[in-house]
């Protein structure tokens, strides 16, 4: 077969004024050939005809208009699918290795005569004007901490034109956590842009929030940074292209940078949120020309940060218990039929009395859940044990384990009044000596199998006050020695 290679030289050697035959042997044809390349002047490729004809015989020929009609009801079938029916109907005429045919059949049948496709149309992005924003799920990559798994969110900004991202953990698509995450972006970028794109924000207005209270919320953080809000439309996430691009990449990066440190255990929070920092800024590094042409032509920062809270005011129940955002907390008793001013935020919230800050507890995530603190109330429970057998949140009055284990203790030897009041006797002493104490003595009695009582508690109280204690819960493994499993490999037995 003569090649395009073969051909060019045949020309060149024409070119410098060699003879046909000597020319037509050195490029490796025959003068004959040679003469009809040179008369045609085209290349073997261009006068090669196209490949339209088949060469084995169409094996699904007699049934390709009944999967054609099938094809055109649902456009979704698979050759798999399609090729499972057609053996079932006519059994012994398809063989599993036909399989492919009919799969290639099936895609030139969806490119030639299938529905359109969707379209994807590339937007030419502006310096300074756009940022987007979106809350991602870390739950897949098996982030821990000290062991423990931590399930979070991340809220990611990315400016359309450079490039430029910014992110920070979260537990909910709250507003409080959409207000903190951007403020957080915009003043690590010390400018603003012309507009902040989002998806509709429905996860972010909970059942709990009106949605006239987010709208005016959102729009107000937005008048006060000088930004055009812009929704992409219901279920279109594609439009929120950039930044969905940017949770995969982002995404990828992380699970590289994990891989390299070569675990995906942090210490702590703190470290986790230094390691992210850190990335982000590595991302950043390679977009810095482009982030300088829209500093160039963005907004400048007002002169404070708003506040990432919402500011509520309640008051508190007979139970010493407020209700914010359907969840109950614990205050404390000396607070009940007082109003107090609660602020919300993404992650704790602070309750406000006569303008002072008199507790900070952690944020609930969800709706209907419930965090009672037996400091709040056990000096009243003390008083009215009759209380504790059927109290609605009484779960939240084991602060560890061990406690548990002693009111089931209690319950076995005395009746279910009775244990109560023991039970509350102990929990007492927790709150006035110290939790970790009485957590320690429950240990140390449990393991030992002495009687669980206000007085032996106290006894080991007593007794350890001043002595260092050691944590129960390191365990000691004893090194194995693997050359007890070579002896065992030396001894054989006759059969």
């Amino acid at each position: 077969m003569i090649t395009n290679n073969q051909i060019r030289r045949l020309r060149k050697m024409k070119q410098q004024g060699k003879k046909l035959g000597i020319s037509a042997v050195k490029a490796g044809m025959d003068e004959k050939t040679a003469r009809k390349y040179l008369r045609l002047d085209k290349l073997p490729s261009e006068v090669k005809a196209d490949h339209t004809w088949k060469t084995r015989e169409d094996v699904f020929k007699d049934v390709w208009e009944e999967v054609k009609s099938k094809l055109e009801l649902n456009h979704g079938l698979e050759a798999k699918t399609i090729f499972g029916y057609l053996q079932r109907k006519y059994p012994g005429k398809f063989k599993d290795g036909q399989l492919r045919t009919l799969q290639r059949r099936l895609k030139v049948w969806r490119a030639t005569e299938g529905p359109s496709k969707e379209i994807f149309f590339e937007q030419k992005h502006e310096p300074g004007k756009l940022g987007e924003s979106d809350f991602s799920s870390m739950n897949k990559v098996g982030i821990s901490i000290g062991g423990v798994v931590f399930d979070h969110l991340i809220y990611h900004f990315v400016l359309s034109y450079s490039d430029w991202e910014m992110g920070n953990i979260c537990f909910s698509e709250s507003f409080e956590s959409l207000s903190y995450g951007l403020q957080n972006a915009l003043w690590k970028l010390g400018k603003v842009p012309k507009e902040h794109q989002t998806d509709r924000l429905s996860t972010a207005v909970h059942k709990n929030t009106h949605p006239d209270e987010f709208t005016r919320r959102y729009q107000a953080l937005l008048d006060y940074y000088g930004i055009k809000g812009r929704k992409t439309n219901p279920a279109s996430p594609h439009e929120n292209g950039d930044i969905e691009q940017r949770h995969y990449r982002f995404k990828k990066a992380l699970e590289q940078s994990l891989m390299l440190r070569g675990s995906c255990d942090f210490q702590s929070r703190e470290e986790y949120a230094d390691f992210l920092e850190k990335l982000f800024i590595q991302l950043n590094s390679g977009r810095q020309e482009k982030l300088k042409e829209e500093l160039l032509v963005m907004k400048k920062l007002p002169s404070c940060k708003l506040d990432s809270f919402k500011r509520m005011r309640v008051k508190v129940s007979k139970g010493s218990s407020i209700r914010v955002n359907h969840n109950v907390y614990s205050v404390n008793s000396r607070l009940i039929g007082e109003q107090v001013k609660v602020k919300l935020y993404a992650e704790y919230l602070e309750i406000w009395y006569s303008q002072r800050c008199i507790e900070r507890l952690p944020r609930l995530r969800g709706e209907g859940k419930h965090r009672i603190n037996y400091r709040h109330i056990i000096e009243w429970l003390i008083r009215k044990p009759g209380a504790f057998e059927n109290y609605k949140y009484r779960e939240d009055l084991f602060p560890t384990s061990r406690f548990r284990i002693a009111y089931d203790y209690l319950k076995e030897k005395h009746t279910a009044g009775k244990a109560g009041k023991e039970y509350l006797k102990v929990l007492y002493l927790a709150f006035k000596e110290g939790e970790e104490l009485v957590d320690d003595a429950l240990l140390t009695l449990i393991e030992n199998g002495v009687d669980i009582s206000e007085d032996s508690v106290e006894a080991y109280i007593g007794k350890f006050r001043n002595e260092e204690r050691v944590s129960r819960t390191e365990i000691e493994i004893d090194e194995v020695n693997l050359e007890i499993y070579d002896k065992l490999l030396d001894k054989r037995e006759a059969v």
